[in-house]
């Protein structure tokens, strides 16, 4: 229930003031009074909804949500492809990730580098046969970057880099067949080498590629004239 009104709130189905009737929602998915309530504290704590004395339950906008919730975020990345959703994204990936890489050239440990390592070759085992499993290793690969950070600070942005990596791929996946795998070969290798410059140059390279994929992505969708 929690997931069906999240969807509908942030995809726009029910748009920002509208009414939500606890009666209403107790019919259509057929649970308790109970049940409801808690589901609407969760919305409620997320930033999507509130309730006022005789205004009763409504809709926030936008600019209330919880905007770097995971769940908001996956609700975000159910609906159609947004670009600005995704631009926001990338500028967050932007600003977050070769910082990270930086640190992470400077403080990985053995561990760290075997996650980045399994995480690299699933890729490479995954190109061209199973999009799915690529962006399942590619999210591995990032999220073993942040870990290796070791900052409990940017652990809390990992929901941010792991949807913007989801939706990003997920949308180029559809359009283009670029392979990534050599761009993040340089990242483990930059960082490998404990070379803090190299790794955020790197990253800021494996980015710009991503950037421009999105928007030849972005091209390739657009309608062409009928030249006749």
């Amino acid at each position: 229930m929690v997931d069906t009104l999240g969807t509908r709130i942030v995809t726009g189905r029910v748009p920002p003031g509208s009414p939500i009737d606890p009666v209403a929602l107790e019919r259509e998915f057929r649970v308790s009074r109970s049940v409801v309530r808690e589901s609407l504290r969760v919305l409620t704590a997320k930033g999507l909804v509130d309730a006022r004395p005789r205004l009763g339950t409504y809709v926030l906008a936008r600019e209330e949500w919880v905007s770097l919730d995971p769940d908001v975020l996956r609700w975000r990345f159910s609906g159609p492809p947004d670009p600005g959703f995704l631009d926001e994204l990338f500028e967050v990936r932007l600003i977050v990730e070769p910082m990270t890489t930086r640190l992470a050239a400077l403080r990985r440990t053995p561990d760290d580098l075997a996650a980045l390592g399994d995480a690299l070759e699933a890729m490479r085992t995954a190109r061209g046969d199973s999009p799915e499993a690529h962006v399942v290793a590619d999210v591995a690969f990032h999220a073993a970057l942040l870990a290796a950070a070791h900052n409990s600070l940017l652990d809390h942005l990992s929901p941010v880099v792991e949807t913007g990596l989801q939706v990003r791929d997920a949308f180029v996946h559809d359009t283009l067949a670029h392979d990534a795998v050599g761009e993040h070969e340089a990242v483990l290798d930059a960082v490998a080498a404990a070379d803090p410059a190299r790794s955020e140059h790197a990253m800021r390279a494996l980015l710009e590629r991503s950037a421009a994929d999105v928007d030849t992505a972005w091209a390739m969708r657009e309608p062409h004239p009928d030249p006749t």
